[in-house]
């Protein structure tokens, strides 16, 4: 056999994806693994799409994106004070894309990135990726927030950037002022990136999100990337978009320009439409979802960081004697209801379950797991008199 990129070697598939596809393998199945909005994308960002399809914007776009949408997402993005010019803006085949290229872009083999845990598992992906290594920085013991004295143990002189993404996946749990400014604090005026995974912003529930990428003391450290995707339903469309300084922005153009050359341009027309559709209706949607979730899981006994927003929440299950991977494949083939390990986001004990379906497959799901919990702790004496 010929040797492959050694990189690739320690690479898995997304644990999401496969506990999604047991789950299908499962007859009647109820998955609440994936965070895919049952909703459907807004009728004004198709027919946009239509309209430019009827006018045949199916011709290459720049590299970079359309003048247009650009222009479109650095307005958005310079709402709240932190002025960001359409140079400055990347249209990108999803986050994925734009998380690829950031992360590709800055990291030198060797280099580390900080990434909180429980987190989103392509990260550690794209880093293995691009040579670098990956660093946990375990926050399941602190509230879910980001502690100086954390920090302070995991940056090194190999450190090359520090991963936020609030509302987080898997919690839902948004960082407080204090763990932001613990972050500034550690790389300000060093060689040290933060890169801000902002999908989930604009599903916030309660009150604000504080977001670094406002903070114009580290714009020369600051990449943001966004996506279309979980605001506006529009998974499948796969258009999203990063922010990066100038002499950032320069070379991850390049990098970019390899990969895709350009993000068809039908769809950047209808990304235009989708910056000017309020998600509030969406969002008032999930936050149903998220009391109803929450309610019953309280009800079932199970602790949780309470999310504040994205569309997930993260209870704690060690208290039933098994690992999050043994519970969620019992609680597949036992209970018939799909949720995703903690451990696929780097922290054991916990669980996630996504409350983006429909209100009938959440009532079906969690009235499965409560049956499915009641079984174990119906069963737990026997166990325990057999030892």
């Amino acid at each position: 056999m010929i040797p492959l990129n050694e990189h690739l070697a320690p690479l898995k598939r997304s644990a999401i994806r496969v506990y999604t596809n047991l789950a299908n393998e499962t007859e009647g199945c109820v998955k609440l693994t994936i965070g895919e909005p049952d909703l459907d994308t807004p009728k004004p960002v198709k027919q946009a799409a239509m309209e430019a399809l009827k006018h045949n914007r199916t011709h290459y776009a720049p590299n970079q994106g359309t003048q247009e949408l650009r222009r479109a997402i650095a307005r958005y993005e310079s709402r709240r004070g932190h002025i960001i010019t359409p140079e400055q803006v990347l249209v990108t085949i999803g986050a994925s894309q734009a998380l690829f290229t950031a992360l590709l872009g800055i990291l030198n083999p060797g280099e580390e990135v900080i990434v909180p845990t429980p987190g989103f598992g392509l990260y550690e992906t794209i880093v293995t990726i691009a040579g670098g290594t990956t660093v946990p920085l375990d926050v399941s013991k602190t509230g879910f927030q980001i502690t100086r004295e954390a920090l302070e143990q995991a940056v090194t002189p190999k450190t090359k950037a520090i991963v936020l993404n609030s509302p987080c996946n898997p919690t839902g749990v948004i960082l407080t002022r204090e763990s932001l400014e613990n972050v500034k604090q550690a790389v300000l005026g060093k060689p040290i990136f933060i890169l801000c995974d902002n999908v989930y912003s604009q599903l916030v529930y309660a009150g604000s999100c504080p977001d670094l990428s406002l903070d114009s003391q580290l714009s020369d450290q600051l990449i943001l990337c966004q996506s279309f995707s979980k605001p506006y339903a529009m998974t499948g469309w796969r258009v999203g978009y990063l922010t990066a300084p100038q002499y950032v922005m320069e070379r991850l153009l390049l990098l970019s320009a390899a990969q895709i050359a350009a993000v068809p341009t039908f769809l950047q027309d209808a990304c235009l439409a989708a910056l000017d559709t309020d998600p509030a209706p969406m969002r008032t949607i999930y936050a149903q979802r998220r009391e109803y979730v929450c309610q019953r899981l309280r009800a079932m006994g199970l602790t949780f960081p309470e999310p504040e927003g994205a569309f997930y929440v993260f209870p704690a299950i060690s208290q039933f004697g098994m690992d999050s991977a043994q519970f969620c494949t019992r609680m597949i083939r036992e209970g018939k209801v799909a949720a995703v390990p903690g451990s696929c986001f780097g922290t054991e004990g916990f669980i996630r379950l996504s409350y983006c379906c429909g209100e009938e497959t959440l009532k079906t799901g969690l009235d499965r797991m409560e049956g499915f919990l009641r079984g174990l702790i119906e069963n737990r004496p026997a166990q325990e008199a057999a030892l």
